[in-house]
């Protein structure tokens, strides 16, 4: 399977290499950061009540004053349904004053 030339791509081109069958569903994490805890639960609570079928969590980054809030939700990684959700999720964190950075597989 080829990929388009962007972030996205080359990490689905990455895990494809290393094995991983993109043909089925995995829990797929989209990670976003915020500078107050309160506006990573509001946005927790907004996908709460939105999405129930997304599971987040909200921790302390490594970094000092940032929190994490990692969605999770069962998907089969494909390359227009991952740039969809990071479109979706980039505009919920923006709502709330984050930032969507990145996405994985767990493993």
């Amino acid at each position: 399977m080829n990929f388009p030339a962007d972030d996205t791509g080359q990490v689905l081109d990455e895990m494809q290499q290393a094995g991983i069958d993109l043909t089925v569903e995995h829990a797929v994490v989209f990670f976003q950061l915020f500078e107050q805890q309160q506006q990573a639960q509001a946005l927790v609570e907004h996908i709460q009540n939105q999405f129930p079928h997304i599971l987040c969590r909200i921790h302390p980054d490594t970094v000092p004053n940032v929190w994490d809030v990692d969605c999770t939700m069962k998907m089969i990684p494909s390359y227009d349904d991952i740039v969809a959700q990071e479109i979706l999720f980039e505009q919920l964190a923006r709502k709330f004053d984050g930032y969507n950075d990145g996405w994985g597989i767990e493993a």
